[in-house]
């Protein structure tokens, strides 16, 4: 959608900008410059209905005056205090309020302030775990193909998606799973596809590659979102716990785009009935209001690190703004509305209408699959010859036109509302994505 032209029109030249290309995009750029409950606003004043929760974050929806007010409020009281050898009161409720809703065992919280730092801080937690045992030899990690888990180093190591990867370094001592997704016999599967968890196994293989007692942790998204939303199948996820526990392997969920509601429940752990040793959160933990992370750790790992003589520092690790005032107040109005409005429930019961409405896309031009889990969904597309990745990206360009904002990666669509969405707006992001496809033909 071309940007507002004029006076109005901004100098976009000193912004490089993540994840984007740049010139593509200055040369023709998609502005956003208002938003209110399910709906962002271009600077000419045109509605587009958000169907990705900004990026999988937003959601509890745009302008939540609650959460502006909270924020307001932190900032005139206290607006910084270091949370090295130092505290402030609200750092401690929000915690132990965030342990409330958290899977069984997970009552330990340490703040970051992005996604990325929280897996970065997962797996150095997950070092730390087994140096505290006398197992310092455990520093392999493993993670999954088509994984995201963010840009820091560890992230990016541990992450599968090959442009992430491919022109920086990355650590060593790093093995990946194979990703779960058969489009053979798993295509258009509505809810956990049925073939698959035998995957799981090939962690033995790893195991008696490296040695059980090299390997710190396996890291997994419980749907792996930014690859196009591959939920797992059947038994997977169980199976994986069940090995891990074998072989004395931690097992982190990043649930940076699943937790806070996005499959019906807190978290994926809870909605999917595994829960790992370690969990890391971002996005919807402060509904993308303020910048926040949060890790959850088991106490069993939390106890074996902090221990030894008490004026010692347990983990050498941290963030300026870990546990920043204005964070915690955003994020304490964010569980707020989420407990207070029924949130999880309601995206439980909104599930269904989700996925028959994704589903009716079945048959329409060059949809080759359609997902869905929770209120995640993606459909994929049949590139064009020679041309892979274009048919995705004129879909994110024709929708936006028409009113709705996607996600594209390659030839998937990728969609995330705001968990306020209504069936009517459920019915009008289909109309709207089935209407492209349409065009596209």
């Amino acid at each position: 959608m071309p940007a507002d032209s004029g006076d109005n029109q901004p100098d976009m030249s000193a912004f490089w900008m993540p994840f984007t290309a740049n010139r593509q995009f200055k040369a023709e750029p998609r502005l956003l410059s208002e938003a209110s409950g399910m709906y962002y606003r271009t600077p000419d004043g045109d509605p587009v209905l958000d169907g990705c929760a900004g990026l999988w974050c937003v959601n509890l929806g745009h302008g939540r005056l609650e959460i502006a007010d909270a924020i307001h409020r932190q900032l005139m009281t206290l607006d910084y205090a270091p949370n090295f050898q130092m505290g402030h009161p609200l750092v401690f409720e929000f915690a132990k309020a965030l342990t409330k809703i958290a899977p069984p065992g997970l009552d330990r919280i340490f703040f970051t302030n992005s996604g990325s730092e929280s897996v970065d801080t997962a797996l150095k937690i997950a070092m730390a775990y087994h140096r505290a045992r006398g197992e310092g030899q455990r520093v392999r990690l493993i993670g999954r193909e088509r994984g995201y888990h963010g840009v820091g180093f560890g992230g990016l190591s541990v992450g599968g998606l090959v442009n992430n990867r491919r022109a920086f370094a990355t650590l060593p001592a790093v093995s990946h799973l194979p990703h779960t997704w058969d489009a053979g016999k798993n295509a258009f599967s509505k809810g956990l596809p049925l073939h698959g968890a035998d995957k799981a196994d090939e962690l033995e293989r790893l195991v008696a590659l490296h040695g059980a007692e090299t390997i710190a942790a396996v890291i997994v998204e419980p749907v792996a979102g930014s690859t196009g939303v591959l939920p797992p199948p059947v038994g997977y996820l169980k199976r994986l716990r069940e090995l891990c526990n074998k072989h004395g392997i931690l097992l982190i969920f990043d649930e940076v785009i699943t937790g806070f509601g996005r499959l019906g429940a807190p978290f994926a752990a809870q909605a999917l009935g595994v829960v790992p040793d370690i969990m890391t959160t971002a996005k919807g933990l402060t509904n993308a209001a303020i910048p926040m992370g949060a890790v959850f750790v088991d106490r069993k790992v939390h106890d074996a690190i902090v221990q030894g003589p008490e004026a010692t520092i347990e983990f050498f690790h941290g963030f300026t703004y870990s546990g920043h005032p204005a964070a915690c107040a955003a994020g304490m109005a964010c569980l707020d509305i989420y407990l207070g409005e029924g949130i999880f429930e309601r995206v439980a019961k909104l599930a269904p209408v989700w996925e028959e409405a994704l589903h009716s896309l079945r048959g329409k031009p060059h949809v080759t699959d359609i997902r869905n889990l929770g209120l995640m969904g993606a459909l994929d597309l049949s590139p064009r010859d020679g041309a892979p990745g274009a048919r995705g990206y004129e879909l994110l360009n024709r929708c936006l036109k028409a009113g709705l904002l996607v996600r594209y990666t390659g030839d998937t669509i990728a969609l995330s509302p705001p968990l306020i969405v209504s069936e009517d707006e459920i019915a009008r992001i289909v109309d709207i994505l089935g209407g492209v496809l349409d065009e596209v033909a």
